[in-house]
């Protein structure tokens, strides 16, 4: 014998669904994966302190991808919606990236940028190997400060 409904479970029932439409909550709440390339630069630029434009795009593709292969990108989508949010280490995986030009990938490290890591930028007593200081014997005069 199948229980009846009576009519206070029905109004019951039938509020609840209304509320329920009402809050939204009969739609799938919709979450992204990753974020695009030009939230990375802003929230690079922002861990880096570095401008979103001195901020290589190819670099930040690289990084971005590299960091998505590898399950990263729930992260990125929580620091980008909360700046004030603790992401474990994906705060720090974007900025060893930068800094050193090298990122992690499901394959293994990759060389994003050599001569554009931030690191050369920290580091003002020196430069990358191969890049040119100035004209010969450049390195006999004390730096100016």
């Amino acid at each position: 014998m199948a229980p009846s409904m009576t009519r206070r479970a029905l109004m019951l029932s039938s509020a609840g669904m209304t509320l329920a439409l009402a809050a939204g909550f009969s739609r799938p709440a919709q979450s992204r994966d990753t974020i695009g390339l030009d939230e990375f630069k802003a929230l690079s630029a922002r861990l880096t302190g570095a401008e979103p434009g001195d901020l290589d795009s190819d670099v930040a593709a690289t990084i971005l991808k590299g960091l998505t292969s590898i399950g990263r990108g729930p992260g990125l989508v929580m620091l980008t919606e909360n700046p004030n949010v603790s992401a474990g280490t994906v705060a720090e995986d974007i900025v060893a990236a930068w800094y050193s030009g090298v990122c992690d990938t499901d394959r293994g490290e990759v060389l994003a940028t050599f001569t554009g890591a931030l690191v050369w930028n920290a580091l003002d007593y020196t430069k990358p190997f191969g890049s040119c200081g100035g004209e010969t014997g450049y390195w006999a005069d004390p730096p100016q400060s």
